[in-house]
């Protein structure tokens, strides 16, 4: 049998200095109905971090059905970007002694019964930020 010599092909050369242009596009997609989603939406529940690509109108739905329970809660701090647990023994606010006192002033001011000591109801300490 005869040997044939392959044919070597010389290999593309291709520039780089940025010669080529590319462009990557992300398109977001409603999570909740399939259409085009113009934000993406951070929120937490148990424990868990969730992310949803939303519409405007599905996540103002969204926020309008979690602000009451957002407003009664306790904010446990700054999100960025991060997971990052702070560890509150149980009862504590996160607020100083000085913030409850105004807090708890506040309210007996404004007509809310409050203890000297204990845990203040998430409602009156959401008015009270609201207030100020």
């Amino acid at each position: 049998m005869a040997r044939h010599d392959a044919v070597r092909r010389p290999r593309p050369v291709y520039p780089d200095n940025g010669d080529m242009a590319q462009r990557v596009e992300t398109q977001l997609v409603d999570d909740v109905d399939g259409t085009s989603a113009t934000q993406t939406v951070r929120f937490a529940l148990d424990g868990r971090e969730y992310e949803i690509d939303l519409n405007d109108k599905n996540a103002a739905s969204l926020r309008r059905a979690l602000h009451p329970y957002a407003a009664a809660g306790r904010r446990l701090g700054s999100s960025t970007g991060t997971s990052r647990r702070r560890t509150l023994s149980a009862g504590t606010s996160g607020m100083t002694s000085q913030e409850l006192a105004n807090v708890r002033g506040w309210a007996r001011s404004n007509g809310y019964d409050v203890s000297d000591r204990g845990r203040i109801k998430g409602a009156i300490v959401a008015a009270y930020h609201a207030a100020h």
